[in-house]
Protein backbone atom coordinates (compact mmCIF):
# COMPACT_ATOMS: atom_id res chain seq x y z
CA UNK A 1 0.00 0.00 0.00
CA UNK A 2 0.63 3.67 0.04
CA UNK A 3 2.37 4.42 3.20
CA UNK A 4 4.26 8.06 2.15
CA UNK A 5 3.99 10.68 -0.12
CA UNK A 6 6.68 13.61 -0.24
CA UNK A 7 5.76 16.70 -2.37
CA UNK A 8 8.13 19.27 -3.14
CA UNK A 9 7.51 22.69 -5.24
CA UNK A 10 3.95 21.87 -6.56
CA UNK A 11 1.62 24.56 -7.25
CA UNK A 12 0.67 25.92 -3.63
CA UNK A 13 2.65 23.30 -1.79
CA UNK A 14 6.53 24.17 -0.58
CA UNK A 15 7.05 21.01 0.91
CA UNK A 16 4.77 18.24 2.51
CA UNK A 17 5.44 14.65 3.67
CA UNK A 18 2.67 12.80 4.64
CA UNK A 19 1.97 9.18 5.93
CA UNK A 20 -0.52 6.77 5.44
CA UNK A 21 -2.05 3.86 7.06
CA UNK A 22 -4.14 0.86 5.79
CA UNK A 23 -7.99 0.67 5.63
CA UNK A 24 -9.82 3.88 4.88
CA UNK A 25 -8.60 7.42 4.86
CA UNK A 26 -10.33 10.31 4.13
CA UNK A 27 -8.91 14.05 3.33
CA UNK A 28 -11.41 16.87 3.52
CA UNK A 29 -10.79 21.03 3.67
CA UNK A 30 -12.47 23.62 1.71
CA UNK A 31 -13.05 24.21 -1.74
CA UNK A 32 -9.78 25.48 -3.13
CA UNK A 33 -8.00 24.46 -0.34
CA UNK A 34 -5.70 22.03 -3.08
CA UNK A 35 -7.16 18.70 -2.91
CA UNK A 36 -6.93 18.37 -6.35
CA UNK A 37 -2.76 19.02 -6.24
CA UNK A 38 -2.36 16.09 -3.99
CA UNK A 39 -3.90 14.31 -6.76
CA UNK A 40 -1.87 15.46 -9.37
CA UNK A 41 1.40 15.00 -7.25
CA UNK A 42 -0.17 10.91 -7.19
CA UNK A 43 -0.81 11.28 -11.13
CA UNK A 44 3.20 12.41 -11.55
CA UNK A 45 4.08 9.07 -9.80
CA UNK A 46 2.03 7.22 -11.94
CA UNK A 47 3.46 8.51 -15.13
CA UNK A 48 0.68 11.15 -16.23
CA UNK A 49 1.92 14.05 -18.68
CA UNK A 50 4.81 15.97 -17.47
CA UNK A 51 3.09 19.76 -17.03
CA UNK A 52 5.45 22.51 -16.47
CA UNK A 53 2.31 24.62 -14.85
CA UNK A 54 2.94 21.87 -11.54
CA UNK A 55 5.91 23.79 -10.96
CA UNK A 56 5.67 26.41 -8.41
CA UNK A 57 6.06 29.96 -8.85
CA UNK A 58 9.61 30.75 -8.52
CA UNK A 59 10.98 27.24 -8.08
CA UNK A 60 13.12 25.68 -10.72
CA UNK A 61 12.20 22.25 -10.27
CA UNK A 62 9.03 19.92 -8.49
CA UNK A 63 9.22 16.46 -7.18
CA UNK A 64 7.01 14.16 -5.82
CA UNK A 65 7.96 10.75 -4.42
CA UNK A 66 5.67 8.01 -3.13
CA UNK A 67 6.88 5.21 -0.85
CA UNK A 68 4.79 1.59 -1.49
CA UNK A 69 5.00 -1.19 0.89
CA UNK A 70 4.31 -4.56 0.53
CA UNK A 71 4.72 -8.15 2.53
CA UNK A 72 5.42 -9.87 -0.85
CA UNK A 73 5.60 -7.50 -4.53
CA UNK A 74 2.88 -8.22 -6.35
CA UNK A 75 3.76 -10.73 -9.58
CA UNK A 76 2.97 -8.35 -12.57
CA UNK A 77 5.14 -5.35 -10.70
CA UNK A 78 8.08 -8.26 -10.22
CA UNK A 79 7.39 -9.33 -13.66
CA UNK A 80 7.56 -5.49 -14.67
CA UNK A 81 10.80 -4.43 -12.89
CA UNK A 82 12.76 -7.76 -13.74
CA UNK A 83 11.89 -6.85 -17.31
CA UNK A 84 13.54 -3.38 -16.79
CA UNK A 85 16.65 -4.59 -14.80
CA UNK A 86 15.57 -3.14 -11.98
CA UNK A 87 16.42 -4.81 -8.42
CA UNK A 88 14.11 -4.67 -5.12
CA UNK A 89 15.39 -6.69 -2.43
CA UNK A 90 12.54 -8.90 -0.46
CA UNK A 91 10.71 -7.03 1.96
CA UNK A 92 12.17 -3.58 0.38
CA UNK A 93 10.06 -0.37 -0.02
CA UNK A 94 8.97 0.23 -3.75
CA UNK A 95 10.20 3.99 -3.99
CA UNK A 96 8.55 6.08 -7.27
CA UNK A 97 9.74 9.55 -7.87
CA UNK A 98 9.06 11.63 -10.58
CA UNK A 99 10.99 15.12 -10.62
CA UNK A 100 10.48 18.35 -13.09
CA UNK A 101 12.60 21.11 -14.40
CA UNK A 102 11.55 24.20 -15.01
CA UNK A 103 13.18 24.01 -18.37
CA UNK A 104 10.77 21.37 -19.28
CA UNK A 105 13.01 18.13 -18.52
CA UNK A 106 11.00 15.51 -16.67
CA UNK A 107 12.56 12.46 -15.23
CA UNK A 108 11.33 9.42 -13.01
CA UNK A 109 13.24 6.79 -10.46
CA UNK A 110 12.68 3.29 -8.92
CA UNK A 111 14.53 3.12 -5.86
CA UNK A 112 16.98 5.64 -7.70
CA UNK A 113 17.27 4.03 -10.29
CA UNK A 114 16.50 6.07 -13.46
CA UNK A 115 13.69 4.25 -15.29
CA UNK A 116 11.21 6.44 -18.10
CA UNK A 117 7.98 7.45 -17.79
CA UNK A 118 6.64 4.81 -19.99
CA UNK A 119 7.62 1.87 -16.71
CA UNK A 120 5.91 4.05 -14.63
CA UNK A 121 2.44 3.98 -16.64
CA UNK A 122 3.19 0.14 -16.71
CA UNK A 123 3.11 -0.15 -13.10
CA UNK A 124 0.24 2.46 -12.18
CA UNK A 125 -2.59 0.19 -12.27
CA UNK A 126 -0.77 -2.45 -9.99
CA UNK A 127 -0.07 0.73 -7.49
CA UNK A 128 -2.51 3.07 -7.23
CA UNK A 129 -6.48 3.01 -8.95
CA UNK A 130 -8.00 6.65 -9.35
CA UNK A 131 -11.38 7.06 -9.65
CA UNK A 132 -11.74 10.71 -10.08
CA UNK A 133 -14.50 13.14 -12.14
CA UNK A 134 -13.29 12.67 -15.63
CA UNK A 135 -11.55 9.06 -15.07
CA UNK A 136 -10.76 7.37 -18.32
CA UNK A 137 -9.54 4.53 -16.77
CA UNK A 138 -9.81 1.57 -14.06
CA UNK A 139 -13.58 0.19 -14.01
CA UNK A 140 -14.46 2.62 -16.92
CA UNK A 141 -11.87 1.48 -19.36
CA UNK A 142 -13.62 -1.82 -21.22
CA UNK A 143 -9.77 -3.46 -21.89
CA UNK A 144 -10.27 -4.19 -18.29
CA UNK A 145 -13.72 -5.33 -17.58
CA UNK A 146 -12.89 -9.13 -19.35
CA UNK A 147 -10.53 -9.22 -16.38
CA UNK A 148 -12.41 -8.24 -14.24
CA UNK A 149 -15.24 -10.35 -14.75
CA UNK A 150 -12.95 -13.07 -15.33
CA UNK A 151 -11.63 -13.05 -11.89
CA UNK A 152 -15.33 -12.26 -10.29
CA UNK A 153 -16.46 -15.33 -12.25
CA UNK A 154 -12.87 -17.75 -11.01
CA UNK A 155 -12.20 -18.53 -14.97
CA UNK A 156 -8.93 -20.44 -15.96
CA UNK A 157 -7.91 -17.68 -19.28
CA UNK A 158 -4.67 -19.54 -18.99
CA UNK A 159 -6.30 -22.59 -20.53
CA UNK A 160 -7.97 -20.88 -23.29
CA UNK A 161 -4.55 -18.79 -24.17
CA UNK A 162 -2.85 -22.25 -24.29
CA UNK A 163 -5.05 -23.21 -26.21
CA UNK A 164 -5.42 -20.88 -29.01
CA UNK A 165 -1.49 -20.75 -29.01
CA UNK A 166 -1.19 -24.49 -29.70
CA UNK A 167 -4.26 -24.13 -32.26
CA UNK A 168 -2.10 -21.35 -34.08
CA UNK A 169 1.07 -22.85 -34.17
CA UNK A 170 -0.58 -26.14 -35.73
CA UNK A 171 -2.23 -23.86 -38.24
CA UNK A 172 1.24 -22.33 -38.69
CA UNK A 173 2.84 -25.63 -39.49
CA UNK A 174 0.17 -26.52 -41.82
CA UNK A 175 0.17 -23.09 -43.81
CA UNK A 176 4.20 -23.74 -43.39
CA UNK A 177 3.66 -27.26 -45.59
CA UNK A 178 1.12 -26.82 -47.66
CA UNK A 179 3.44 -23.27 -49.14
CA UNK A 180 6.64 -25.69 -49.53
CA UNK A 181 4.57 -28.29 -51.40
CA UNK A 182 2.32 -25.74 -53.82
CA UNK A 183 5.74 -24.35 -54.51
CA UNK A 184 7.60 -27.71 -54.83
CA UNK A 185 4.99 -28.71 -56.83
CA UNK A 186 5.09 -25.63 -59.36
CA UNK A 187 9.25 -26.80 -59.18
CA UNK A 188 8.66 -30.36 -60.28
CA UNK A 189 9.04 -30.31 -64.02
CA UNK A 190 11.87 -28.13 -64.07
CA UNK A 191 13.20 -30.01 -60.97
CA UNK A 192 12.97 -33.24 -62.78
CA UNK A 193 14.29 -31.79 -66.42
CA UNK A 194 17.54 -30.58 -63.84
CA UNK A 195 17.95 -34.01 -62.06
CA UNK A 196 18.05 -35.81 -64.99
CA UNK A 197 20.59 -33.48 -67.00
CA UNK A 198 22.47 -33.71 -63.84
CA UNK A 199 22.11 -37.72 -63.50
CA UNK A 200 23.35 -37.85 -66.98
CA UNK A 201 26.40 -35.77 -65.89
CA UNK A 202 27.08 -37.96 -62.65
CA UNK A 203 29.43 -35.01 -61.19
CA UNK A 204 31.67 -36.52 -58.48
CA UNK A 205 33.30 -34.53 -55.77
CA UNK A 206 36.43 -33.36 -56.43
CA UNK A 207 36.55 -34.31 -60.02
CA UNK A 208 37.34 -30.55 -60.97
CA UNK A 209 40.30 -30.36 -58.94
CA UNK A 210 41.61 -33.57 -60.93
CA UNK A 211 40.81 -32.82 -64.20
CA UNK A 212 42.18 -29.48 -63.79
CA UNK A 213 44.98 -30.48 -62.61
CA UNK A 214 45.18 -33.67 -65.55
CA UNK A 215 44.58 -30.95 -68.03
CA UNK A 216 47.59 -28.82 -66.77
CA UNK A 217 50.08 -31.88 -66.49
CA UNK A 218 48.90 -32.79 -70.76
CA UNK A 219 49.19 -29.40 -71.50
CA UNK A 220 53.11 -29.17 -70.31
CA UNK A 221 53.58 -31.90 -71.57
CA UNK A 222 52.60 -30.52 -75.41
CA UNK A 223 55.32 -28.02 -74.74
CA UNK A 224 57.73 -30.21 -73.48
CA UNK A 225 57.48 -33.09 -75.87
CA UNK A 226 60.83 -32.00 -77.44
CA UNK A 227 62.95 -31.69 -75.00
CA UNK A 228 61.51 -34.78 -73.24
CA UNK A 229 63.00 -36.80 -76.38
CA UNK A 230 66.24 -35.49 -76.36
CA UNK A 231 66.20 -36.26 -73.07
CA UNK A 232 65.15 -39.45 -73.88
CA UNK A 233 67.80 -40.14 -76.27
CA UNK A 234 70.69 -39.03 -73.81
CA UNK A 235 69.74 -41.80 -71.38
CA UNK A 236 68.61 -44.70 -73.47
CA UNK A 237 71.15 -47.07 -75.22
CA UNK A 238 74.61 -48.39 -74.01
CA UNK A 239 76.35 -44.63 -74.37
CA UNK A 240 74.40 -42.79 -72.03
CA UNK A 241 75.84 -41.16 -69.14
CA UNK A 242 74.10 -43.37 -66.52
CA UNK A 243 76.34 -46.57 -68.56
CA UNK A 244 78.95 -45.10 -68.65
CA UNK A 245 79.58 -43.99 -65.00
CA UNK A 246 78.62 -47.65 -64.33
CA UNK A 247 81.58 -48.90 -66.82
CA UNK A 248 84.31 -46.35 -65.00
CA UNK A 249 82.89 -47.72 -61.42
CA UNK A 250 83.17 -51.15 -62.38
CA UNK A 251 86.72 -50.74 -63.51
CA UNK A 252 87.48 -48.45 -60.42
CA UNK A 253 86.28 -51.28 -58.44
CA UNK A 254 89.11 -53.48 -59.63
CA UNK A 255 92.14 -50.80 -59.04
CA UNK A 256 90.53 -48.87 -55.67
CA UNK A 257 92.49 -51.18 -53.31
CA UNK A 258 95.86 -50.34 -54.59
CA UNK A 259 95.77 -46.47 -53.01
CA UNK A 260 92.96 -44.46 -50.71
CA UNK A 261 92.24 -42.14 -52.90
CA UNK A 262 91.23 -44.36 -55.44
CA UNK A 263 88.67 -45.81 -52.34
CA UNK A 264 87.68 -42.61 -52.24
CA UNK A 265 86.87 -41.72 -56.03
CA UNK A 266 85.18 -44.98 -56.08
CA UNK A 267 83.08 -44.35 -53.48
CA UNK A 268 82.50 -40.62 -55.04
CA UNK A 269 81.71 -42.78 -57.91
CA UNK A 270 78.91 -44.79 -56.32
CA UNK A 271 77.43 -42.02 -55.71
CA UNK A 272 76.97 -40.42 -58.73
CA UNK A 273 75.94 -43.96 -60.09
CA UNK A 274 73.26 -43.46 -57.32
CA UNK A 275 71.79 -40.14 -58.18
CA UNK A 276 72.25 -40.59 -61.81
CA UNK A 277 70.01 -43.89 -61.59
CA UNK A 278 67.34 -41.74 -59.52
CA UNK A 279 67.51 -38.94 -61.61
CA UNK A 280 66.84 -41.35 -64.77
CA UNK A 281 63.58 -42.88 -62.84
CA UNK A 282 62.73 -39.09 -62.75
CA UNK A 283 63.12 -38.57 -65.99
CA UNK A 284 61.19 -41.44 -66.86
CA UNK A 285 58.51 -40.67 -64.72
CA UNK A 286 57.94 -37.22 -65.76
CA UNK A 287 57.59 -38.51 -69.19
CA UNK A 288 55.17 -40.50 -68.24
CA UNK A 289 53.15 -37.83 -66.15
CA UNK A 290 53.53 -35.51 -69.35
CA UNK A 291 53.04 -37.88 -72.71
CA UNK A 292 50.79 -35.36 -74.65
CA UNK A 293 47.68 -37.58 -75.15
CA UNK A 294 45.35 -35.36 -78.08
CA UNK A 295 42.54 -37.19 -77.41
CA UNK A 296 42.34 -37.65 -73.59
CA UNK A 297 43.49 -33.78 -73.50
CA UNK A 298 40.25 -33.18 -75.77
CA UNK A 299 38.25 -35.39 -73.30
CA UNK A 300 39.22 -33.38 -69.97
CA UNK A 301 38.80 -30.17 -71.24
CA UNK A 302 35.75 -31.21 -72.50
CA UNK A 303 34.20 -32.90 -69.18
CA UNK A 304 35.54 -29.91 -67.41
CA UNK A 305 33.74 -27.75 -69.82
CA UNK A 306 30.73 -29.40 -68.77
CA UNK A 307 30.77 -29.07 -65.62
CA UNK A 308 31.24 -25.98 -65.05
CA UNK A 309 29.16 -25.05 -67.10
CA UNK A 310 26.11 -27.04 -65.00
CA UNK A 311 27.61 -24.85 -61.97
CA UNK A 312 27.13 -21.63 -63.76
CA UNK A 313 23.64 -22.77 -64.85
CA UNK A 314 22.88 -23.65 -61.14
CA UNK A 315 24.92 -20.75 -59.68
CA UNK A 316 27.15 -22.93 -57.26
CA UNK A 317 30.13 -24.12 -57.57
CA UNK A 318 31.23 -27.58 -59.61
CA UNK A 319 31.76 -28.94 -55.60
CA UNK A 320 28.41 -28.54 -55.05
CA UNK A 321 26.76 -30.15 -57.68
CA UNK A 322 26.75 -33.95 -55.70
CA UNK A 323 24.86 -32.09 -52.95
CA UNK A 324 22.23 -30.35 -55.50
CA UNK A 325 21.69 -33.69 -56.71
CA UNK A 326 20.97 -34.84 -53.55
CA UNK A 327 18.90 -31.81 -52.69
CA UNK A 328 16.74 -32.32 -55.85
CA UNK A 329 15.85 -35.50 -54.92
CA UNK A 330 15.12 -34.94 -51.43
CA UNK A 331 12.39 -31.85 -52.97
CA UNK A 332 10.79 -34.73 -55.24
CA UNK A 333 10.44 -37.23 -52.63
CA UNK A 334 8.57 -34.82 -50.78
CA UNK A 335 6.26 -33.98 -53.20
CA UNK A 336 5.43 -37.47 -53.35
CA UNK A 337 5.40 -38.08 -49.43
CA UNK A 338 4.11 -34.73 -48.75
CA UNK A 339 0.36 -35.19 -49.09
CA UNK A 340 0.46 -37.70 -46.32
CA UNK A 341 2.41 -35.15 -44.17
CA UNK A 342 0.09 -32.25 -45.07
CA UNK A 343 -2.68 -34.90 -43.96
CA UNK A 344 -1.17 -35.20 -40.44
CA UNK A 345 -0.94 -31.49 -39.76
CA UNK A 346 -4.38 -31.13 -40.78
CA UNK A 347 -5.70 -33.80 -38.12
CA UNK A 348 -3.53 -31.91 -35.75
CA UNK A 349 -4.44 -28.18 -36.35
CA UNK A 350 -8.17 -30.14 -36.07
CA UNK A 351 -7.73 -31.34 -32.94
CA UNK A 352 -5.97 -28.11 -31.39
CA UNK A 353 -9.23 -25.98 -32.79
CA UNK A 354 -11.71 -27.92 -31.31
CA UNK A 355 -9.24 -28.12 -27.84
CA UNK A 356 -9.65 -24.05 -28.06
CA UNK A 357 -13.39 -24.14 -29.26
CA UNK A 358 -14.61 -26.36 -26.20
CA UNK A 359 -12.55 -24.09 -23.61
CA UNK A 360 -13.32 -21.02 -25.38
CA UNK A 361 -16.94 -22.15 -25.20
CA UNK A 362 -16.77 -23.17 -21.38
CA UNK A 363 -15.06 -19.60 -20.74
CA UNK A 364 -18.35 -17.97 -22.47
CA UNK A 365 -20.51 -20.04 -20.19
CA UNK A 366 -18.83 -18.88 -17.27
CA UNK A 367 -18.44 -15.20 -18.48
CA UNK A 368 -22.54 -15.26 -19.39
CA UNK A 369 -23.88 -16.85 -15.95
CA UNK A 370 -21.07 -14.86 -14.26
CA UNK A 371 -22.40 -11.73 -15.88
CA UNK A 372 -26.19 -12.32 -14.66
CA UNK A 373 -24.58 -12.73 -10.92
CA UNK A 374 -22.66 -9.29 -11.31
CA UNK A 375 -25.83 -7.24 -12.16
CA UNK A 376 -27.71 -8.62 -10.02
CA UNK A 377 -24.92 -7.69 -7.62
CA UNK A 378 -24.45 -4.20 -9.00
CA UNK A 379 -28.21 -4.01 -8.90
CA UNK A 380 -28.78 -4.42 -5.09
CA UNK A 381 -25.85 -1.56 -4.49
CA UNK A 382 -27.23 1.58 -7.08
CA UNK A 383 -30.65 2.46 -5.10
CA UNK A 384 -28.91 3.06 -1.41
CA UNK A 385 -26.72 4.99 -3.84
CA UNK A 386 -29.81 7.52 -5.14
CA UNK A 387 -29.17 5.09 -8.70
CA UNK A 388 -32.20 3.45 -8.28
CA UNK A 389 -33.64 4.46 -12.04
CA UNK A 390 -30.42 2.93 -13.46
CA UNK A 391 -29.75 -0.45 -14.78
CA UNK A 392 -26.68 -2.30 -14.82
CA UNK A 393 -25.23 -4.84 -17.61
CA UNK A 394 -22.26 -6.89 -18.40
CA UNK A 395 -22.90 -7.28 -22.57
CA UNK A 396 -20.75 -10.53 -23.17
CA UNK A 397 -21.06 -11.18 -27.05
CA UNK A 398 -19.57 -13.81 -29.03
CA UNK A 399 -17.08 -12.45 -31.82
CA UNK A 400 -16.71 -13.82 -35.73
CA UNK A 401 -14.36 -15.80 -35.63
CA UNK A 402 -11.86 -13.63 -36.91
CA UNK A 403 -11.70 -11.84 -33.52
CA UNK A 404 -11.23 -15.08 -31.61
CA UNK A 405 -8.24 -14.69 -29.55
CA UNK A 406 -6.00 -16.13 -26.51
CA UNK A 407 -8.89 -14.48 -24.36
CA UNK A 408 -11.51 -16.53 -25.77
CA UNK A 409 -14.23 -15.45 -28.22
CA UNK A 410 -15.99 -13.12 -26.61
CA UNK A 411 -16.05 -9.18 -26.01
CA UNK A 412 -17.05 -7.92 -22.56
CA UNK A 413 -18.14 -4.42 -21.61
CA UNK A 414 -19.77 -3.11 -18.21
CA UNK A 415 -23.28 -0.80 -19.64
CA UNK A 416 -25.57 1.50 -18.03
CA UNK A 417 -29.16 2.83 -18.57
CA UNK A 418 -28.98 5.80 -16.57
CA UNK A 419 -33.46 6.56 -17.30
CA UNK A 420 -36.33 4.31 -17.19
CA UNK A 421 -36.49 3.30 -21.06
CA UNK A 422 -33.22 4.71 -22.45
CA UNK A 423 -30.77 2.79 -24.14
CA UNK A 424 -28.04 0.49 -22.28
CA UNK A 425 -24.27 2.55 -23.16
CA UNK A 426 -20.84 2.56 -21.98
CA UNK A 427 -20.15 4.08 -18.40
CA UNK A 428 -18.29 7.03 -19.60
CA UNK A 429 -20.77 7.87 -22.26
CA UNK A 430 -24.29 8.84 -20.09
CA UNK A 431 -23.08 9.00 -16.78
CA UNK A 432 -22.07 12.33 -15.15
CA UNK A 433 -19.12 12.99 -13.15
CA UNK A 434 -21.07 12.27 -9.56
CA UNK A 435 -23.03 9.14 -10.85
CA UNK A 436 -19.86 7.86 -12.56
CA UNK A 437 -18.33 7.85 -9.38
CA UNK A 438 -20.72 6.06 -8.11
CA UNK A 439 -21.40 3.34 -10.20
CA UNK A 440 -17.79 3.08 -10.10
CA UNK A 441 -18.35 2.34 -6.50
CA UNK A 442 -21.03 0.30 -7.12
CA UNK A 443 -18.98 -2.02 -8.58
CA UNK A 444 -16.29 -1.99 -6.82
CA UNK A 445 -18.61 -3.54 -4.34
CA UNK A 446 -20.13 -6.12 -5.95
CA UNK A 447 -16.56 -7.21 -7.65
CA UNK A 448 -15.25 -7.49 -4.40
CA UNK A 449 -12.08 -7.29 -5.90
CA UNK A 450 -9.12 -8.96 -5.09
CA UNK A 451 -5.51 -8.43 -6.62
CA UNK A 452 -6.23 -5.40 -8.45
CA UNK A 453 -4.43 -2.47 -6.99
CA UNK A 454 -2.30 -1.95 -3.87
CA UNK A 455 -4.41 1.19 -3.70
CA UNK A 456 -7.86 3.03 -4.26
CA UNK A 457 -8.50 6.64 -4.35
CA UNK A 458 -11.93 8.27 -4.49
CA UNK A 459 -12.32 11.50 -5.76
CA UNK A 460 -15.50 13.32 -4.61
CA UNK A 461 -17.31 10.05 -5.11
CA UNK A 462 -19.92 11.72 -3.26
CA UNK A 463 -20.88 15.17 -4.98
CA UNK A 464 -24.04 16.14 -5.45
CA UNK A 465 -25.29 13.99 -2.30
CA UNK A 466 -25.68 14.01 1.16
CA UNK A 467 -27.94 12.75 4.00
CA UNK A 468 -28.45 8.86 3.78
CA UNK A 469 -26.85 8.40 0.20
CA UNK A 470 -23.84 10.06 1.56
CA UNK A 471 -24.06 7.13 4.51
CA UNK A 472 -24.36 4.37 1.84
CA UNK A 473 -21.08 5.21 -0.14
CA UNK A 474 -19.41 6.11 3.40
CA UNK A 475 -20.75 2.48 4.30
CA UNK A 476 -19.26 1.17 1.53
CA UNK A 477 -15.83 2.67 1.24
CA UNK A 478 -15.13 1.49 4.74
CA UNK A 479 -15.99 -2.15 3.19
CA UNK A 480 -13.97 -1.88 0.43
CA UNK A 481 -11.27 -0.41 2.64
CA UNK A 482 -11.35 -3.47 4.97
CA UNK A 483 -8.19 -5.36 4.73
CA UNK A 484 -6.55 -2.93 2.15
CA UNK A 485 -6.15 0.94 1.23
CA UNK A 486 -8.83 3.26 0.02
CA UNK A 487 -8.22 6.98 0.40
CA UNK A 488 -11.08 9.18 -0.51
CA UNK A 489 -10.84 13.28 -0.90
CA UNK A 490 -14.83 14.23 0.52
CA UNK A 491 -17.40 17.21 1.28
CA UNK A 492 -19.20 14.55 2.80
CA UNK A 493 -18.94 14.37 6.96
CA UNK A 494 -20.97 10.93 6.89
CA UNK A 495 -17.98 9.13 4.69
CA UNK A 496 -15.33 11.70 6.68
CA UNK A 497 -17.14 10.08 9.47
CA UNK A 498 -16.14 6.68 8.80
CA UNK A 499 -12.40 7.05 8.08
CA UNK A 500 -9.92 5.92 9.97
CA UNK A 501 -7.78 8.44 9.62
CA UNK A 502 -8.99 11.84 8.51
CA UNK A 503 -6.26 14.28 7.03
CA UNK A 504 -7.21 18.09 6.28
CA UNK A 505 -5.94 19.93 3.72
CA UNK A 506 -6.40 23.88 4.08
CA UNK A 507 -4.57 26.90 2.57
CA UNK A 508 -2.98 30.29 3.91
CA UNK A 509 -1.43 33.56 2.91
CA UNK A 510 0.94 35.35 3.92
CA UNK A 511 1.17 38.50 2.04
CA UNK A 512 1.73 37.82 -1.73
CA UNK A 513 2.32 33.99 -0.89
CA UNK A 514 -0.24 31.24 -0.85
CA UNK A 515 0.78 28.20 0.35
CA UNK A 516 -1.39 24.64 1.07
CA UNK A 517 -0.45 22.30 3.97
CA UNK A 518 -2.02 19.18 4.94
CA UNK A 519 -1.97 18.03 8.64
CA UNK A 520 -3.62 14.15 10.24
CA UNK A 521 -6.40 15.42 12.81
CA UNK A 522 -6.31 14.29 16.18
CA UNK A 523 -9.74 13.05 17.76
CA UNK A 524 -10.34 16.42 18.96
CA UNK A 525 -9.48 18.40 15.49
CA UNK A 526 -11.39 15.75 13.81
CA UNK A 527 -14.49 16.50 15.05
CA UNK A 528 -14.54 20.26 14.54
CA UNK A 529 -13.83 19.69 10.98
CA UNK A 530 -16.40 17.33 10.76
CA UNK A 531 -18.71 20.38 12.11
CA UNK A 532 -17.23 22.42 9.93
CA UNK A 533 -18.19 19.99 7.21
CA UNK A 534 -21.77 19.72 8.92
CA UNK A 535 -22.17 23.89 9.60
CA UNK A 536 -20.10 25.46 7.07
CA UNK A 537 -17.96 29.24 8.04
CA UNK A 538 -19.76 29.15 11.54
CA UNK A 539 -19.40 25.63 13.10
CA UNK A 540 -22.61 25.90 15.60
CA UNK A 541 -23.05 23.83 18.46
CA UNK A 542 -25.44 21.86 16.86
CA UNK A 543 -23.35 20.91 13.90
CA UNK A 544 -20.52 19.37 17.05
CA UNK A 545 -23.34 17.73 18.58
CA UNK A 546 -24.15 16.20 15.13
CA UNK A 547 -20.58 15.71 14.26
CA UNK A 548 -20.32 13.73 17.73
CA UNK A 549 -23.06 11.88 16.78
CA UNK A 550 -21.56 11.05 13.22
CA UNK A 551 -18.65 9.80 14.89
CA UNK A 552 -20.29 7.37 17.79
CA UNK A 553 -22.48 6.15 15.04
CA UNK A 554 -19.56 4.48 13.07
Amino acid sequence: MLTQLAIRNIVLIEALDLHFAGGLGVLTGETGAGKSILLDAVGLVLGNRADMGLIRAGADQASATATFEFGILPKAIQTILDDAEIDVEPGEPLIVRRRLKADGGSKAFVNDQPVGVALLREMAGFLVELHGQHDDRGLVNPRGHMRLLDRYAGSNVDAVSAAWAAWRGAEAKLAEAKASIDQAKEDEDLLIAHLAELTELRPIAGEEAQLAGLRSDMQKGERLQGELEELRKIWDGSKSPLALLRSAARKLDRIAQEHPLLSDALASLDRAVVEAGEAEDKLTAAGHSLIHDPVALDEAETRLFELRAAARKHRCDVEALPALMREMRAQLDAIESGEAGVGALEKAARAAGETYLAAARNLHEKRANAALKLDKAVAAELAPLKLDAAKFQTAVEALPEDRWGAAGMDSVEFLISTNPGAPFAPLNKIASGGELSRFILALKVALAEKGGAATVIFDEIDRGVGGAVASAIGDRLARLASGGQLLAVTHSPQVAARGGEHYMIAKSSEGTVTRTSVGLLDADARQEEIARMLSGAEVTPEARAQAVRLLEGV
